[in-house]
């Protein structure tokens, strides 16, 4: 179906091509011969005038008898009244019409024209000129006119049609090869050629594709890896203690194993509402849009945290407001909270600040801090700088992606840099609400 396309759309330029030039010849053709013609008719009608004008001098100075001693012209004499008083010998198929330039007429089997010439008696002259080489030349040159117009027409198809086959070549060469690169050979490149120009620039184009088409596969790999082995993780440690019940009933308790199974479920529900998140933050953009007191949100986050006994610093809180989705920027605030108390030693900080159209959003902590060679991994999914306390604590990996996610899909964007409390300060930055 590519090829049959490709072939058509070769067809059609050269066809469309061949069209316009072929109308344009032919089209110049007709002018050209039509001029032609006309010149040729009034050169051979003035030469006619003249030559009758010879004849009508001699008429009136010698009398019609001049006539009669013409051997080559066609001519006759006629009186005042109209009728013939003298006839050359060459006038010997009839009456000549008195057209006096008029339409081309079969005069003894020849094509001729006719002139007029008043003579001083009140008669005239009429001569008779063979248009008959007139027409062979016109001939001729409408002859020449069609063999030039369709060898140029079809030397206009052939170059055209090599032109746009040669043109089109490089394009099914880069098709050829992007038809050949198949879900497992996304390491593959389309070879750009050296000319610099709209074909490269394609290469260019569909070169950049693959690069990003690579990257999200690899993404998706990793993605679908790490999502299998966490939500293995929880089924295992359910699948072990089952195994144990049933083997060694004496060794725990119907409790015991009902706690495994209601925590282990709940890091599963966790894991899976994250996931579906994500999936729906990169699918489509944010729909709810409404006026959201981020401040509210912050102090909200203050209060749960110090009711679980975290001593959080909430003075750099001031009044602001964006426009966003409420339970959106609401997980964004509880999941920077969250990590900043998971990795907190002692102290936690959290501001909101208003300035020049924006919202800065600022979690800070007194933990160990995050690496400058690591501050933009973290925000990858199923990330951990510190696997063994985040599975501890029921850390999925997840929580600082969905940050980003949130944020970019709220217009804004996340940051990690050293905090004034000595560990890690997170800030986000968002259109403030007009």
């Amino acid at each position: 179906m590519a090829e049959g396309h490709r072939r058509s759309l070769r067809t059609r330029i050269t066809a469309a091509s061949t069209l316009v030039v072929a109308a344009a010849l032919v089209v110049g053709a007709l002018a050209f011969y039509g001029i032609l013609s006309v010149t040729i008719r009034d050169a051979t009608v003035r030469a006619a005038e003249t030559r009758a004008e010879q004849l009508a001098a001699r008429i009136d100075a010698e009398g019609p008898a001049v006539v009669t001693e013409l051997d080559d012209d066609i001519a006759q004499v006629l009186g005042e009244d109209g009728r013939v008083v003298a006839t050359s010998e060459e006038a010997d198929g009839g009456d000549l019409p008195d057209l006096d330039g008029g339409p081309v007429i079969t005069y003894d089997d020849e094509p001729m024209i006719v002139v007029r010439e008043d003579l001083d008696d009140g008669g005239a002259l009429l001569l008779a000129v063979s248009v008959e080489d007139d027409q062979s030349t016109l001939a001729t040159v409408a002859v020449l006119l069609a063999v030039a117009v369709a060898g140029v027409v079809a030397l206009v198809a052939a170059i055209t049609w090599w032109v746009v086959g040669r043109a089109l070549r490089p394009v099914e060469r880069i098709r050829a090869e992007v038809d050949d690169i198949s879900a497992d050979r996304l390491d593959r490149r389309i070879a750009v050629p050296a000319s610099g120009d709209e074909i490269a620039a394609l290469a260019g184009t569909m070169n950049r594709m693959l690069d990003r088409l690579d990257t999200a596969a690899a993404a998706q790999r990793r993605f679908v890896s790490d999502a299998s082995h966490e939500l293995r993780s929880p089924l295992a440690t359910i699948r072990q203690h089952a195994e144990l019940a049933q083997l060694h009933p004496d060794a725990t308790s119907v409790d015991d194993l009902a706690g495994v199974v209601h925590d282990e479920g709940l890091r599963m529900q966790e894991l899976v509402d994250a996931l579906l998140l994500l999936t729906r933050l990169d699918e489509s953009p944010v729909i709810h849009q409404e006026a959201v007191d981020l401040d509210d949100l912050a102090l909200a986050e203050i209060s749960r945290l110090r009711a679980g006994g975290a001593e959080v610093d909430g003075s750099g809180i001031h009044a602001a407001r964006v426009r966003g989705d409420v339970r959106l920027l609401g997980r964004l605030v509880r999941n920077l909270a969250d990590n900043a108390a998971r990795h907190a030693r002692s102290a936690v900080a959290i501001g909101v600040l208003e300035s020049d159209g924006q919202v800065l959003l600022t979690v800070d902590d007194d933990g160990p801090g995050v690496p400058a060679a690591e501050r933009e991994r973290i925000f990858e999914r199923f990330v951990r700088l510190d696997e063994a306390r985040a599975r501890d604590a029921g850390g999925s990996g997840l929580g600082l992606a969905i940050v980003r996610a949130i944020a970019e899909a709220e217009g804004g964007s996340v940051v990690v840099e050293d905090s004034p409390l000595g560990g890690a300060r997170f800030t986000v930055v968002l259109p403030a609400a007009s």
